[in-house]
């Protein structure tokens, strides 16, 4: 049977890192915790930096230091978040590709994030998918409600197939103001991807579990880690991201579907 791609979000733009000791926000920190999660089996790295005081920042200079650290250390794909933080300006997002990564989220419209909104009109979405054909860096559309994935068909069908010639999307759930992270949620989601698509699904706080085994009994790819999930179990923190990957590698070894290493997933994702 086909193997599972996991993919570590190790660090976010939210979590506060005095609340959060365990969260890798400076370069050592990140790198060390990317080593560990490809030996746990992550095969993708979704990268958010923070700044000197432990904020979001989109610097690029920062990003490119990132790119060629990971690269250095691990052999996980890397792949920049174009969200960066809810403040974040759209052309400081875009910017973000001059760093050169494999790969790069692109969320395929707005929603509603908590108490804040994640911006993402139409021609934002379309600039960023230009870009990176241009660039080569090769897109995860990023789903968070039905209605972005409508924005996708519309996407492919106005400018073609992405960089690598492949459609991976993940579904984000459990988001408040996005879908539900439900078993009936991730299957009506699946049904109306794009013909040939592939996916993971990403459960975020108490949805990660039922996300996690819905994915899998669906034949769908998994993305765990700290931007999404801060409590292993009820009344326990996450001690790191390592934790979070071994995790969902238990389940897919459980399923059959083991995890996929990094040099396949670059096959199976298009990346040169």
């Amino acid at each position: 049977m086909a193997g599972t791609l996991i993919t570590v979000a190790a660090t976010g733009a939210e979590a506060d890192k005095a609340q959060v000791p365990a969260l890798p926000v400076t370069l050592d920190e990140l790198t060390r915790t990317a080593v560990q999660c490809q030996r746990a089996g992550a095969a993708v790295i979704h990268v958010h930096i923070r700044d000197e005081q432990a904020r979001p920042t989109l610097d690029v200079s920062r990003l490119t230091d990132t790119v060629a650290a990971l690269r250095s250390a691990t052999s996980l794909i890397v792949q920049l978040s174009t969200g960066g933080a809810v403040s974040d300006s759209f052309d400081a997002r875009l910017a973000v590709l001059d760093a050169e990564p494999d790969a790069c989220s692109l969320t395929c419209g707005t929603v509603n994030f908590g108490d804040e909104v994640f911006a993402n009109p139409w021609g934002f979405v379309k600039d960023l998918y230009q870009l990176t054909r241009e660039r080569g860096v090769v897109p995860e559309f990023e789903l968070f409600d039905l209605g972005h994935i409508a924005a996708l068909h519309r996407l492919l069908g106005e400018f073609g197939p992405p960089a690598g010639g492949h459609v991976h999307c993940d579904l984000v759930m459990g988001v408040p103001g996005g879908m539900p992270g439900d078993a009936a949620t991730l299957v009506a989601a699946v049904r109306a991807l794009p013909d040939g698509a592939t996916w993971s699904a990403t459960g975020v706080g108490r949805a990660t579990l039922p996300v996690m085994f819905a994915a899998l009994a669906a034949g769908g790819h998994l993305r765990v880690g700290m931007e999404d999930t801060l409590t292993f179990s009820r009344g326990r923190p996450v001690t790191g991201n390592a934790e979070l990957v071994q995790r969902a590698a238990d389940a897919a070894n459980l399923a059959q579907r083991p995890p996929m290493p990094p040099a396949r997933a670059r096959g199976f994702l298009g990346i040169g």
